[in-house]
């Protein structure tokens, strides 16, 4: 099984300290929302945003949400051999039933967002998705897999055909991937990885990556047709 943890995810809802902002206010009140409990989003927040620490970096909720529809829409997922978390700045885990269908249109993924930050659980009667507060640490020790691997800039060069050398289909494999646009991990990844990887001289973006490590994994273990000439 491919445990996946998008971490460090600049997912989270607006800070205090800027909920005075008087767009944010409208915004709120024309959804009917007090302004914390909106998703902050640099697309629209950005003036505001500069009074926060790591202000370049936060207010990404489009970069979760097609990692998640790229990883939730591959076969592995399909043929239920891969499980997706989130994890974010504020150490919030988001666990993800492999059978959610994540809305394509963005102002609908973040109003889901907002639903499962102001409840803890969307849909209400049956979830698919929970909210829990839980560091990454935690998390991986959950999971308890054989192997964690995790993607970083200052990684080890591996080609994709060894990222899972000494592994079996029926082992647990933990793979971290920065959910954030640039900059380095918050939280001790080097701490709690038995290997920092690249597999690339440069960076590249999470949903790149997801998509990849996706990729190696089914063609190591799965014998999927689109691998048959390979």
């Amino acid at each position: 099984m491919l445990h996946l943890i998008l971490a460090d995810s600049e997912l989270e809802t607006v800070p205090e300290e800027i909920s005075s902002d008087k767009a944010m206010k409208r915004k709120a009140q024309r959804r009917g929302r007090r302004v914390t409990e909106l998703i902050l989003d640099s697309n629209y927040y950005h003036k505001p945003m500069r009074k926060l620490e790591d202000s370049d970096r936060r207010g990404r909720p489009d970069i979760v949400q097609v990692c998640i529809l790229t990883a939730l829409d591959s076969p592995l997922n399909r043929d239920g051999y891969l499980r997706f978390y989130v994890h974010t700045r504020h150490d919030k885990v988001i666990d993800i039933d492999p059978e959610t269908r994540i809305p394509r249109a963005y102002n609908r993924f973040v109003g889901l967002m907002e639903q499962l930050f102001l409840t803890g659980s969307v849909p209400p009667d049956d979830p698919l998705m929970t909210l829990c507060d839980e560091s990454l640490e935690t998390r991986v020790e959950k999971i308890s897999p054989e192997k964690v691997l995790a993607f970083s800039k200052d990684g080890k060069q591996v080609s994709g055909g060894r990222l899972f050398n000494s592994l079996a289909l029926e082992d647990d494999v933990c793979v971290v991937i920065g959910g954030f646009p640039h900059g380095n991990f918050l939280s001790d990844v080097e701490g709690l990885s038995d290997d920092l990887v690249s597999i690339y001289p440069e960076t590249l973006d999470a949903v790149t990556v997801v998509n990849h490590v996706v990729q190696f994994y089914e063609k190591k273990f799965l014998n999927y047709p689109i691998f048959s000439d390979l």
